[in-house]
């Protein structure tokens, strides 16, 4: 595998083309952002960390018949991936009440749901990534709707997966963001990452944050949090 251009830097990931055309190359930074961009900040190794959570997701997934675009990983910071054409949504699944939810329902943050919520969010930054439901999301002809019910089924068995798996470790998941694309056959595959950076993992017994909540919220201990979680899932 060789490793050729750039062809995206967003705001945690890079990724470059390879020798392969239906493969390219992820690496993970360590540079971390919030509220749209505008909080910035390091956290030390993350990109070191997410791409070994990352990758442990990613292979339990694949095991139990997810389609990813996860093939294999490259070095600490790098993994390949399968060459996709990205759908411009983010698919959040909730389990727990927190984040943007408090304010929407109303609810406390760590009520429990009585059923997983899953949402639309258009990946726009000129926009903000306005939240969608389905009638938006075919307007747009972003999705046709076997598709988008395609994305729900494997979200919520995305969702089933981990928190069975996430019981055993202690932790809660509250929430997550999950993103997807098409090959050249329009298959659809789970893609971009499963990390603290897109999930929200309490500890089960303290509900202490273990993701970026606490680089957003500024509580401290972020690089303690992230390891914490990548030691729960491995060790």
């Amino acid at each position: 595998m060789i490793k050729g251009n750039l062809l995206y830097e967003g705001k945690a990931k890079c990724v470059y083309e390879t020798d392969n055309p239906n493969e390219l190359l992820v690496y993970f930074k360590d540079d971390a952002t919030a509220g749209n961009g505008a909080k910035h900040g390091t956290i030390q190794d993350k990109g070191i960390i997410n791409n070994k959570i990352s990758t442990y997701f990613f292979k339990l997934l694949k095991d139990r018949g997810i389609k990813t675009h996860f093939l294999e990983t490259v070095s600490k910071r790098e993994m390949l991936i399968r060459r996709l054409d990205m759908i411009k949504l983010e698919i959040i699944v909730r389990n727990i009440v927190a984040g943007s939810l408090v304010k929407r329902l109303g609810l406390p943050e760590g009520t429990p749901l009585a059923a997983p919520i899953i949402e639309y969010d258009y990946k726009s930054d000129e926009l903000g990534d306005p939240m969608l439901n389905r009638w938006h999301i075919m307007a747009l002809k972003l999705a046709s709707i076997d598709e988008i019910n395609e994305i729900e089924h494997i979200s919520l068995s995305v969702n089933a997966i981990m928190r069975e798996l996430l019981k055993a470790k202690n932790v809660e998941l509250v929430d997550f963001k999950l993103e997807f694309g098409r090959d050249k056959d329009g298959t659809i595959f789970l893609a971009d990452e499963i990390s603290p950076d897109n999930c929200r993992f309490w500890d089960a017994d303290t509900h202490e944050k273990l993701d970026k909540d606490r680089f957003r919220q500024d509580l401290g201990g972020v690089e303690e949090a992230y390891q914490e979680m990548l030691n729960r899932l491995t060790m």
